[in-house]
């Protein structure tokens, strides 16, 4: 039987994603989080983090992550993965629901791995398809997710950012914008990122991704790669301030998959998207009343990132109103402002 949840909405803030090193301290402390999201593919059996979820319910709003579906299946979905999803979100009973547009799925073999589309018209009308099933499975919208890249189709015929759209005309489904993913991709595809974002249709974007990524050198080439395995680098916080802009306020998630570090570490990546965010929402209303009236004067703060060259980071602006509001910072923000300091 399924526990009845109160309702919890997804706030516009910055919430984690829930991993396994976590659980134990998330259930015992309870911190400070927006909100939490899980991959849904961890939690179609039973176990011990399942009831733990359970739990973890009852406190935090929640958001499931999918990454199996498969939603560039030609073939169609996999039907049995999709009602163990079903289950998933009837169990419990998650504010937001998200995929990936990918595919990892040849001849009923699963592959480790997301893999590009060719981005035209038969292809959309194959994603379109299975994502109409989804939603007609779920009862629910569901956010699709645009992908890191690292190559293309050169018969594309649309950009993904149009496909997206098109998609989201369609079917209705909404949109999760991974502003690391739009950076590796545009990185390592040589377009423009902010581009991209101004592409998407704004009112269906539903939830943010933002994430750490790995620098590999291939022969003369710099390779992003998406490895969820750092902090939030200079280059991603300057295109999810631009998203921000754009888009306003928006629940924004932390990933953290690989080499993931102590919960207050992860946590304290979630504060700094919530305090650029307070930063960039009192600019825009400093802005209006400058705008109403010539006796108040506010400074909006932009950050531009040319040739992925080291910028100077919002998140130091946050230290500093940190800083203000508490002068006597632990050992452990110091310590991290430092990093940032150097890595800015």
């Amino acid at each position: 039987m399924s526990t009845i949840f109160s309702p919890l909405a997804i706030p516009a803030s910055a919430g984690i994603g829930l991993r396994s090193p976590h659980i134990a301290e998330m259930l015992t402390r309870r911190p400070s989080a927006g909100w939490l999201e899980v991959h849904a593919e961890n939690y179609m059996g039973d176990g011990a983090g399942v009831e733990a979820l359970e739990k973890l319910r009852q406190i935090y709003p929640l958001s499931v992550h999918g990454v199996g579906l498969s939603l560039g299946s030609a073939r169609g979905l996999d039907h049995d993965h999709l009602e163990r999803l079903r289950k998933v979100c009837e169990r419990f009973e998650p504010d937001l629901v998200s995929e990936h547009l990918a595919w990892s799925v040849a001849d009923g073999a699963y592959l480790n791995d997301l893999l590009p589309l060719r981005y035209d018209e038969e292809a959309l009308a194959i994603v379109a398809r299975n994502v109409e099933t989804v939603q007609d499975t779920l009862k629910r919208q569901v956010l699709i997710e645009n992908l890191s890249a690292y190559v293309a189709f050169a018969d594309s015929s649309m950009t993904e950012a149009e496909f997206l759209a098109e998609l989201v005309a369609q079917t209705g489904c909404g949109l999760l914008l991974d502003v690391n993913n739009v950076q590796v991709s545009a990185h390592n595809l040589q377009y423009d990122a902010k581009a991209f974002i101004d592409a998407l249709p704004a009112e269906a974007i539903g939830e943010i991704h933002l994430a750490g990524h790995a620098t590999n050198q291939v022969g003369t080439d710099t390779v992003l790669i998406d490895d969820h395995g750092s902090r939030v680098p200079p280059v991603v916080w300057a295109l999810y301030q631009h998203a921000i802009e754009r888009l306003g306020p928006r629940p924004t998630l932390i990933e953290w998959d690989t080499d993931v570090p102590v919960l207050d570490v992860v946590l304290g990546e979630a504060m700094w998207a919530d305090m650029l965010t307070a930063s960039i929402m009192f600019n825009r209303k400093q802005a209006t009343r400058r705008e109403q009236t010539t006796k108040t004067r506010a400074t909006l703060i932009h950050l531009s990132v040319q040739n992925e060259a080291p910028t100077g980071m919002p998140v130091l602006a946050a230290f500093a109103a940190a800083r203000c509001a508490r002068p006597c910072m632990s050992a452990a923000l110091v310590s991290i402002e430092e990093e940032y300091h150097a890595a800015a």
